[in-house]
């Protein structure tokens, strides 16, 4: 393989994506030769940006801390060769770092933080973390003095737009991850029409929404098509975590004309995102565009996903379901996860999903991403529709990576099953959203404490036990992630349980 040296396009010229497609053209060789041997070397350029709509991801609380999510990366430091260089707003504390080399089986501390690279743009603006790399062009220069060989170097993305291309263009490396170019498929426009054209049953809605008379309209075509629809969603096209729906209620709306009426009530739009009023909302979807879907009612509900894999061969794999745990004004937002989803239909989920997947896979689409449904208990059976794609890595991403780095073992589609390579199966609870305003002022030190003095820790001998993330937004936010592992989903429970209250009896007050 050559050198591919690289160059400075104008952002979104035919120049530039005629660049990353010849760029990407490297991923197979690099999937077919490198990744399977993990003695080679190679360097992996992580760059966790959540590059979404400023406006909403601010309504994350503790936001800018999510970049360290995909720390659960420096796992791919167990490979003896691999360099890791890891991208941040802000420098994340020794302490965490530490935190989580100590979980690598078998490779000495020492050993992996020397091919740890931890750079920083010291930045704690909101926007994206990748626009600010671009904004620093030194920065850059030294990503690829770093990386070395860029033909054995790939970027690992939280998810990818047009700025994540840009990014790839000028440090002349290859993405494992989804084309922008296909980004319409997994905005909730686009995922509506992958369903349909898929056979995956999906709620009645109408797509690309555009402003408040396309809304009026859908809404009361709904509606009309239903009369006896209490309630509709909205979602933006590229909100997620829920945190761009908003509800509509049709209570008290009339049995003739709806349009004045619904225009009328438009301003009682509920957002999930509790800071957001209707107004803002309703100009966001003229910015974004957006859906409207009747809201699925059901006395017994649940919000599985299926995640899969499209490897940069074509491969597709089926790699886990979960169950969402999901919280909010009405229920949209997620909070956290089990892992596998219920027994009674992670299969059925699974083979619905796929169905999307593969159409996915036949546009072009890379890497990994979750289909996610609502299901609702009919008599014996679920009922489960298809409510949107994520073409990225998702809150059930880094805690799947962690179970597989920690404990090697693997994913049985058959089942819908992980096993240890002794056999035993393990479930997990995980969840980004623990928060309590007593955890404020915890540093990453007073959590490493409260662990160890209360056996909150990873057993690598029974292959079950706690580990956080989110570290960096303990002391201001007062949020922890927590990912619990264990044999079956009552013991994981139990493991955050106890997690939850070791933390609520050692406060602030406390130390």
């Amino acid at each position: 393989m050559t050198h591919l040296q690289s160059t400075t396009f104008a952002p979104c010229s035919a120049e530039e994506r005629a660049a990353f497609v010849a760029l990407q053209a490297r991923m197979p060789q690099l999937f077919d030769k490198v990744f399977p041997d993990p003695k080679l070397p190679r360097a992996v350029i992580v760059l966790p940006s959540l590059t979404f709509d400023a406006e909403v991801l601010a309504k994350v609380s503790g936001a800018p801390h999510y970049e360290e999510r995909l720390l659960c990366l420096l796992m791919l430091l167990r490979m003896p060769r691999t360099h890791l260089i890891y991208l941040t707003s802000l420098p994340i504390p020794n302490e965490i770092i530490d935190y989580y080399l100590h979980l690598l089986p078998g490779v000495p501390t020492n050993h992996a933080r020397a091919r740890l690279t931890l750079l920083a743009c010291h930045d704690a603006s909101p926007q994206a973390l990748t626009a600010k790399l671009l904004a620093r062009p030194r920065l850059l220069t030294r990503i690829k003095q770093l990386m070395g060989d860029p033909t054995l170097a790939h970027l690992a993305c939280f998810n990818v737009t047009a700025l994540e291309r840009t990014l790839a263009v000028a440090l002349g490396v290859p993405i494992f991850g989804c084309d922008p170019a296909l980004l319409y498929l997994g905005s909730k426009s686009g995922g509506r029409k992958v369903f349909r054209e898929a056979s995956v049953p999906m709620a009645d809605g109408i797509e690309d929404i555009a402003d408040e008379a396309g809304l009026i309209d859908a809404l009361c075509e709904l509606k009309g098509r239903n009369p006896d629809l209490l309630r509709a969603v909205v979602k933006l096209d590229e909100g997620f975590s829920g945190e761009g729906n908003a509800m509509f209620s049709f209570a008290g709306a009339p049995t003739g004309p709806l349009r004045s009426w619904v225009k009328e009530h438009l301003p009682t739009l509920a957002c999930e995102a509790t800071s957001m009023s209707a107004e803002a909302y309703l100009a966001k979807l003229r910015e974004m565009k957006g859906v409207a879907e009747a809201f699925v009612e059901g006395k017994e509900k649940r919000s599985p996903s299926a995640q899969f894999r499209v490897d940069p061969l074509g491969c597709l794999e089926s790699i886990s379901t979960h169950d969402q745990v999901l919280g909010g004004p009405t229920g949209q937002v997620f909070l956290g996860c089990t892992f596998p989803a219920d027994a009674a239909y992670r299969l059925a989920i699974q083979e619905e999903g796929a169905k999307a997947a593969a159409v996915l896979r036949d546009r072009g689409v890379w890497g990994r991403f979750a289909i996610d449904f609502i299901s609702v208990r009919e008599g014996d059976a679920w009922q489960h529709y298809a409510i949107e794609i994520n073409l990225r890595k998702g809150g059930t991403t880094h805690p799947f990576l962690m179970l597989e780095f920690l404990t090697d073992g693997t994913y049985d589609p058959t089942t819908g099953i992980f096993r240890t390579p002794q056999g035993s199966p393990r479930a997990y609870y995980a969840t980004d959203n623990l928060v309590s305003p007593a955890y404020r002022g915890l540093t990453p030190e007073d959590l490493v404490d409260i662990a160890v003095m209360n056996a909150l820790h990873y057993d690598a001998t029974t292959q079950e036990g706690v580990m956080f993330h989110l570290i960096g937004a303990l002391s201001e936010f007062g949020k922890i992630g927590v990912l619990c592992v264990a044999g079956d989903h009552t013991r994981a429970l139990s493991l955050y349980q106890k997690a939850v209250a070791a933390l609520d009896a050692t406060g602030t007050d406390c130390l």
